[in-house]
């Protein structure tokens, strides 16, 4: 057989060459930006909006193999203002496997569009250590291992668990209860103000799963004691997964209304 019946078409290199393009002028933008946030972090540490909050989740490409599946643009925006709606400035936020909804609460901070508050995101990727101080290294087989400093410490929790496994949803919910302040439910009305009775610290908190529908049996047993219910809000991604995501919340607002119980 002759070698140039091993040849491409011109067409198909032609393709090959522009992905590798791609592929190498992504990585450049990664490297600039990695070295860019190492320069920033001591600023970030002062202040939640600093330069390094321009990176957006187009400079990381999703890594299907790794259950990575970033959310819309109307999603990652809609759950980043429903986890900081009313947040103090000396608030903290956490943001477990959803690193989606992190970098947009960079950017929408940087833009004065919510209020100002500490975010951290805890995610296995490593990539996203290029926030520096903001980031730490999550793996959900291991639910504790985790900076003891953290334990009680964050005013509002989001989790997106990586699996649609009882095992991955179970342990991503003792990390977020040993991450939380509070497990208490909210008590208040539909528009998901608290009553006069709540301490502010039930008032303050939230706590937003975001998974699969068929995950609610297991959602509802793990955070039951939190107050976490469905809502009829559904989650949509960016790849357009055919799994139905939807929102489970410790409270209600115009946006996240819980499912009528039968």
């Amino acid at each position: 057989m002759e070698d140039d019946d091993f040849q491409l078409s011109a067409s198909t290199l032609s393709a090959l060459q522009e992905f590798m393009q791609e592929k190498d002028a992504r990585q450049k933008r990664f490297e600039e930006l990695k070295a860019q946030a190492e320069a920033d972090d001591e600023e970030r540490k002062s202040t939640t909006t600093g330069s390094a909050a321009a990176v957006t989740m187009e400079d990381f490409e999703a890594d299907w193999n790794a259950s990575q599946f970033w959310y819309e643009e109307e999603t990652s925006r809609a759950l980043a203002e429903e986890l900081v709606e009313g947040v103090m400035e000396g608030d903290h936020v956490a943001l477990v496997s959803a690193p989606s909804v992190f970098v947009k609460l960079k950017n929408l901070m940087k833009d004065r569009l919510v209020p100002k508050c500490n975010i951290h995101l805890f995610e296995y990727d490593n990539r996203f250590a290029l926030f520096g101080s903001e980031f730490t290294f999550y793996d959900y087989n291991e639910p504790l291992k985790l900076p003891l400093k953290f334990k009680g410490f964050f005013d509002r929790v989001l989790v997106d668990p990586p699996f649609l496994s009882e095992e991955c949803q179970t342990k991503a919910a003792i990390t977020v209860r040993w991450l939380a302040k509070s497990w208490a439910g909210i008590v208040g009305d539909n528009t998901g103000r608290p009553d006069a009775i709540g301490s502010r610290q039930q008032q303050q908190q939230r706590i937003i799963v975001c998974t699969g529908e068929r995950m609610k049996e297991v959602v509802n047993k793990m955070y039951n004691k939190a107050g976490v219910r469905c809502t009829e809000f559904e989650v949509r991604h960016a790849q357009g997964l055919s799994n139905e995501f939807r929102c489970y919340t410790n409270f209600e607002s115009e946006r996240f209304k819980w499912e009528k119980e039968n």
